[in-house]
């Protein structure tokens, strides 16, 4: 009996069909396992070059370029790059390292070379730090002069900046000063910076209020949370409850908003020690422990 055309053609499209909804599964599943295989080897072969640090973070803002070999054990690293060569800082980078580099914007030091330009827009002594006086943030001249040692920084590969001083607006609180404060943030961000904030608790808390979100601030480095300096006698000791609570609660709307959190503390107490570690790491904070007020590299 002769088929007729039509069932022909309807029955080798039904064929066709069947054949592939049958080798279609198993070539999607080969196609995984090669994906799967190609990615597992991708990631053995990161973990075979991705260098292995002890400790992922530090704050060596005392440190020189001879101490680099120091830092060796140290993922993040936070020195004032103002005082290390572009070629110095590649070598860091090529070992390895995440460099973020100290910049003083609320306040100035006598030692900086741009000081005798600049002291005239200096408010008041700096507590504790002879060294150093409050800056005017609000004077154009101060921001322009900031914003181009940012820039300078940029140009020698630093990857992010650890800005101090932010503590000025609690000193000399205004809306000018917070707009000052924000507009240089702005500049660094512009320039492609991750930035830590370190102290500036009052002026963190008063962005958060502002802002939704902390599209300006990657995270904040808190100084003493646990800990405190006793400058009497430059010995170190323990945190009142309250004080150290407050610290606590302020990491903690940070953390909550999407920041990194970072505490530096000061002791050589070698339990009190144990103590801050094991907080940080069931919080996921970074923490540094120094027994050096001048955070050398020993």
């Amino acid at each position: 009996m002769r088929i007729p055309l039509i069932i022909k053609k309807n029955v080798i499209l039904f064929m066709l069909l069947v054949t592939a909804f049958l080798t279609f599964p198993k070539t999607a599943r080969a196609d995984d396992l090669l994906q799967s295989e190609m990615e597992e080897q991708s990631q053995k072969t990161e973990s075979r070059s991705e260098p292995k640090f002890k400790y992922e973070y530090g704050v060596f803002l005392g440190a020189d370029p001879k101490d680099i070999p120091q830092m060796k054990d140290y993922h993040i690293i936070v020195i004032d790059a103002q005082g290390f060569s572009k070629k110095q800082i590649k070598k860091l980078k090529s070992a390895g390292h995440v460099v973020y580099s100290y910049l003083n914007v609320g306040a100035i030091e006598t030692f900086r070379p741009y000081y005798e330009e600049y002291k005239l827009y200096t408010l008041s002594a700096y507590e504790h730090w002879e060294e150093e006086y409050w800056i005017d943030v609000t004077q154009k001249p101060w921001q322009e002069h900031i914003v181009g040692v940012s820039e300078k920084l940029k140009k020698k590969g630093v990857d992010g900046l650890f800005v101090d001083n932010y503590d000025v607006y609690y000193h000399y609180r205004s809306d000018a000063v917070y707009k000052s404060l924000t507009k240089i943030l702005k500049a660094f961000r512009k320039q492609g910076f991750y930035i830590l904030i370190n102290g500036g608790d009052i002026y963190v808390k008063e962005y958060m209020r502002r802002n939704k979100k902390l599209s300006l601030i990657d995270g904040i480095n808190q100084e003493s949370v646990f800990s405190k300096v006793n400058w009497e006698d430059g010995s170190f000791g323990k945190k009142g409850t309250s004080e150290k609570n407050y610290f606590l609660k302020y990491a903690a709307k940070v953390k909550k908003r999407g920041g990194d959190v970072c505490f530096l503390e000061y002791t050589k107490d070698k339990e009190f020690r144990k103590q801050i570690k094991a907080y940080c790491k069931k919080k996921g904070y970074r923490y540094y422990i120094s027994g050096d007020l001048d955070l050398g590299t020993r």
